[in-house]
């Protein structure tokens, strides 16, 4: 089995605070992965709020966050075990964000470093 790590991405600041019925499918979504034993990791949520983040660039700039540079913005994710790529990107496609908020799911296979 492999690991790939599901990167959250949101299109709108407004997006990242879900309703309690959006985060229940959210929860049900995660707990089906865990039922079928491939949940390695649940994550975590990124904050994407003003003094959360900053951005360390060569020379020593550092900027506030990625907030200025970019369209979409990383609101979490999680580490799930598959057979490949394609089974991961099976499990992201059912993900509810997409009927909720729209943003994409990015599926990168993580290589662990012993």
């Amino acid at each position: 089995m492999k690991e790939f790590a599901l990167i959250f991405r949101l299109k709108d600041i407004a997006d990242f605070k879900p309703s309690p019925e959006q985060m229940q499918e959210r929860m049900n979504w995660l707990a089906g992965i865990a039922a079928q034993n491939k949940l390695v990791d649940k994550g975590n949520t990124l904050l994407p709020i003003p003094g959360s983040a900053k951005t360390v660039k060569p020379g020593n700039v550092v900027t506030d966050g990625p907030y200025t540079e970019i369209k979409e913005f990383i609101s979490g994710y999680i580490v799930v075990s598959t057979e490949n790529i394609d089974e991961a990107v099976e499990i992201a496609k059912a993900n509810p964000i997409f009927d909720q908020v729209g943003g994409n799911i990015e599926v990168r296979e993580v290589l662990k470093r012993d």
